[in-house]
Protein backbone atom coordinates (compact mmCIF):
# COMPACT_ATOMS: atom_id res chain seq x y z
CA UNK A 1 0.00 0.00 0.00
CA UNK A 2 1.76 3.43 -1.17
CA UNK A 3 2.24 5.79 1.35
CA UNK A 4 1.66 9.43 0.53
CA UNK A 5 2.36 12.62 2.26
CA UNK A 6 -0.02 14.93 3.62
CA UNK A 7 0.79 18.92 3.37
CA UNK A 8 -0.88 21.87 4.88
CA UNK A 9 -1.36 25.24 3.16
CA UNK A 10 1.81 26.49 3.30
CA UNK A 11 3.90 23.28 1.79
CA UNK A 12 4.45 22.02 5.06
CA UNK A 13 4.44 18.03 6.25
CA UNK A 14 1.51 17.36 8.26
CA UNK A 15 0.95 13.40 8.27
CA UNK A 16 0.96 10.31 6.19
CA UNK A 17 -2.23 8.62 4.05
CA UNK A 18 -2.22 4.83 3.06
CA UNK A 19 -3.93 4.55 -0.07
CA UNK A 20 -5.20 1.83 -2.16
CA UNK A 21 -1.91 0.48 -4.79
CA UNK A 22 -5.04 -0.25 -6.93
CA UNK A 23 -6.52 2.81 -7.66
CA UNK A 24 -2.77 5.22 -7.10
CA UNK A 25 -0.73 2.83 -7.49
CA UNK A 26 -1.51 0.37 -10.65
CA UNK A 27 -0.07 -0.30 -13.89
CA UNK A 28 -0.52 2.50 -16.08
CA UNK A 29 -2.74 1.73 -19.74
CA UNK A 30 -1.60 3.93 -22.05
CA UNK A 31 -3.83 2.51 -24.70
CA UNK A 32 -6.54 2.94 -22.58
CA UNK A 33 -5.98 6.32 -22.02
CA UNK A 34 -5.85 6.91 -25.48
CA UNK A 35 -9.71 5.09 -25.81
CA UNK A 36 -10.87 7.28 -23.03
CA UNK A 37 -9.74 10.84 -24.07
CA UNK A 38 -10.43 10.60 -27.26
CA UNK A 39 -14.23 9.41 -26.51
CA UNK A 40 -14.26 12.17 -24.21
CA UNK A 41 -13.27 14.68 -26.84
CA UNK A 42 -15.46 13.37 -29.70
CA UNK A 43 -18.28 13.66 -26.85
CA UNK A 44 -17.98 17.43 -26.66
CA UNK A 45 -18.33 17.74 -30.23
CA UNK A 46 -21.75 19.65 -31.08
CA UNK A 47 -21.92 17.61 -34.05
CA UNK A 48 -24.88 20.10 -35.48
CA UNK A 49 -22.58 21.25 -38.76
CA UNK A 50 -25.57 21.01 -42.15
CA UNK A 51 -25.58 22.27 -45.74
CA UNK A 52 -27.88 22.17 -47.90
CA UNK A 53 -28.40 19.49 -50.15
CA UNK A 54 -30.54 20.38 -53.89
CA UNK A 55 -33.41 19.48 -52.78
CA UNK A 56 -33.21 22.17 -49.66
CA UNK A 57 -31.94 25.38 -51.92
CA UNK A 58 -34.51 27.33 -53.31
CA UNK A 59 -35.04 28.20 -56.73
CA UNK A 60 -34.97 25.44 -59.99
CA UNK A 61 -38.58 24.75 -60.18
CA UNK A 62 -38.54 24.63 -63.72
CA UNK A 63 -35.62 23.66 -66.44
CA UNK A 64 -33.33 26.23 -67.15
CA UNK A 65 -33.25 26.55 -70.68
CA UNK A 66 -34.39 24.19 -73.56
CA UNK A 67 -32.48 20.19 -74.15
CA UNK A 68 -31.64 20.25 -77.45
CA UNK A 69 -30.12 23.49 -79.68
CA UNK A 70 -28.20 25.30 -77.27
CA UNK A 71 -24.95 24.59 -78.02
CA UNK A 72 -24.69 23.31 -74.43
CA UNK A 73 -24.75 20.58 -71.88
CA UNK A 74 -27.89 19.42 -71.03
CA UNK A 75 -29.30 20.57 -67.54
CA UNK A 76 -32.33 20.15 -65.65
CA UNK A 77 -32.70 22.31 -62.39
CA UNK A 78 -30.28 25.40 -61.57
CA UNK A 79 -30.10 23.41 -57.85
CA UNK A 80 -27.76 21.16 -59.43
CA UNK A 81 -24.22 21.32 -57.51
CA UNK A 82 -22.20 22.86 -60.17
CA UNK A 83 -24.78 26.02 -60.81
CA UNK A 84 -24.03 28.94 -58.23
CA UNK A 85 -26.46 29.11 -55.06
CA UNK A 86 -26.94 25.36 -56.39
CA UNK A 87 -27.06 22.19 -53.25
CA UNK A 88 -23.84 21.07 -51.62
CA UNK A 89 -23.03 17.11 -52.67
CA UNK A 90 -22.53 14.93 -50.33
CA UNK A 91 -22.71 17.91 -47.49
CA UNK A 92 -21.79 17.65 -43.75
CA UNK A 93 -25.55 16.72 -42.16
CA UNK A 94 -26.22 16.82 -38.20
CA UNK A 95 -24.89 13.39 -36.47
CA UNK A 96 -23.51 12.23 -33.46
CA UNK A 97 -19.95 11.54 -32.30
CA UNK A 98 -19.81 9.85 -29.29
CA UNK A 99 -17.85 6.80 -29.13
CA UNK A 100 -18.96 3.85 -26.55
CA UNK A 101 -16.59 3.55 -23.72
CA UNK A 102 -17.77 1.12 -21.26
CA UNK A 103 -18.01 1.50 -17.76
CA UNK A 104 -14.82 -0.93 -16.94
CA UNK A 105 -12.77 0.85 -19.47
CA UNK A 106 -13.39 4.03 -17.79
CA UNK A 107 -12.57 2.81 -14.22
CA UNK A 108 -9.45 1.51 -15.68
CA UNK A 109 -8.23 5.07 -17.63
CA UNK A 110 -9.26 6.89 -14.35
CA UNK A 111 -7.06 4.78 -12.33
CA UNK A 112 -4.33 4.54 -15.29
CA UNK A 113 -4.53 8.38 -14.81
CA UNK A 114 -4.31 8.72 -11.10
CA UNK A 115 -1.41 6.17 -10.96
CA UNK A 116 0.35 8.31 -13.65
CA UNK A 117 0.31 11.57 -11.35
CA UNK A 118 0.73 9.72 -8.94
CA UNK A 119 3.84 8.02 -10.01
CA UNK A 120 5.07 11.33 -10.81
CA UNK A 121 5.05 12.61 -7.76
CA UNK A 122 2.85 15.28 -9.06
CA UNK A 123 -0.09 13.97 -6.61
CA UNK A 124 -0.83 16.86 -3.69
CA UNK A 125 -2.40 16.02 -0.77
CA UNK A 126 -3.58 18.57 1.75
CA UNK A 127 -5.14 18.36 4.83
CA UNK A 128 -7.86 21.38 4.14
CA UNK A 129 -8.29 23.79 1.44
CA UNK A 130 -10.08 26.15 3.21
CA UNK A 131 -9.55 29.83 2.26
CA UNK A 132 -9.76 33.16 4.16
CA UNK A 133 -11.85 34.80 1.41
CA UNK A 134 -13.18 34.66 -2.14
CA UNK A 135 -9.78 35.83 -4.00
CA UNK A 136 -8.03 34.65 -7.24
CA UNK A 137 -5.04 35.44 -5.60
CA UNK A 138 -5.25 33.11 -2.44
CA UNK A 139 -5.90 30.27 -5.06
CA UNK A 140 -2.85 31.33 -7.04
CA UNK A 141 0.12 31.64 -4.38
CA UNK A 142 -1.60 27.77 -2.99
CA UNK A 143 -0.80 26.58 -6.24
CA UNK A 144 1.99 28.12 -6.50
CA UNK A 145 3.85 26.94 -3.01
CA UNK A 146 3.65 23.09 -4.72
CA UNK A 147 5.21 24.45 -8.47
CA UNK A 148 2.34 23.56 -9.88
CA UNK A 149 2.51 25.06 -13.76
CA UNK A 150 -1.07 23.74 -14.95
CA UNK A 151 -3.33 22.23 -11.74
CA UNK A 152 -6.49 20.68 -11.20
CA UNK A 153 -7.50 21.21 -7.95
CA UNK A 154 -10.69 18.34 -6.99
CA UNK A 155 -12.97 19.92 -4.23
CA UNK A 156 -16.47 19.70 -3.33
CA UNK A 157 -18.84 22.73 -4.92
CA UNK A 158 -19.82 23.50 -1.61
CA UNK A 159 -16.62 25.59 -1.24
CA UNK A 160 -17.58 28.21 -2.81
CA UNK A 161 -14.15 30.40 -1.90
CA UNK A 162 -12.49 27.44 -3.67
CA UNK A 163 -14.61 27.22 -6.38
CA UNK A 164 -15.15 30.99 -7.07
CA UNK A 165 -11.12 31.75 -6.14
CA UNK A 166 -9.75 28.99 -9.04
CA UNK A 167 -12.59 29.94 -11.96
CA UNK A 168 -10.57 33.04 -13.02
CA UNK A 169 -6.82 31.37 -13.28
CA UNK A 170 -6.21 31.02 -16.91
CA UNK A 171 -4.47 27.72 -16.58
CA UNK A 172 -5.38 25.86 -13.50
CA UNK A 173 -8.84 24.65 -13.18
CA UNK A 174 -11.50 23.33 -10.35
CA UNK A 175 -13.35 20.10 -10.43
CA UNK A 176 -15.90 18.41 -8.07
CA UNK A 177 -14.63 14.77 -7.24
CA UNK A 178 -17.63 13.67 -8.85
CA UNK A 179 -16.09 14.97 -11.54
CA UNK A 180 -13.50 14.29 -12.25
CA UNK A 181 -11.66 12.40 -15.53
CA UNK A 182 -9.07 11.40 -17.43
CA UNK A 183 -8.95 14.54 -19.72
CA UNK A 184 -8.75 17.03 -17.59
CA UNK A 185 -6.11 14.84 -15.39
CA UNK A 186 -3.51 14.40 -18.10
CA UNK A 187 -4.21 18.06 -19.41
CA UNK A 188 -2.91 19.19 -16.13
CA UNK A 189 0.84 18.95 -14.60
CA UNK A 190 -0.57 18.65 -11.32
CA UNK A 191 -3.75 17.15 -9.11
CA UNK A 192 -4.42 19.06 -6.27
CA UNK A 193 -7.02 17.37 -3.30
CA UNK A 194 -7.22 16.77 0.21
CA UNK A 195 -6.33 13.53 1.78
CA UNK A 196 -9.92 12.73 2.41
CA UNK A 197 -11.80 13.43 -1.22
CA UNK A 198 -8.56 10.95 -2.62
CA UNK A 199 -10.30 8.74 -0.07
CA UNK A 200 -13.14 8.89 -1.18
CA UNK A 201 -12.35 8.22 -5.13
CA UNK A 202 -10.24 5.10 -4.03
CA UNK A 203 -14.23 3.90 -2.24
CA UNK A 204 -15.72 4.65 -5.58
CA UNK A 205 -13.20 3.18 -8.25
CA UNK A 206 -12.95 0.25 -6.01
CA UNK A 207 -16.39 -0.40 -5.46
CA UNK A 208 -18.02 -3.14 -7.51
CA UNK A 209 -19.07 -2.04 -11.23
CA UNK A 210 -22.85 -1.81 -11.69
Amino acid sequence: MPVFEVFNKEGKKVDEVTLSAEVFGGEVNQHVLWLVVKAQLAARRAGTHKTKNRREVSGGGKKPFRQKGTGGARQGSRRAPHFVGGGVAFGTTPRSYVQGVNKKVRRVGLISALSLRASEKKLVLLDDIELPEIKTRNMAELVKIFGAKKALVVESKENQKVVLSTRNLEKHKWLAPEAVNVYDILNHDTLIMKASTAKAIEARLTAPVR
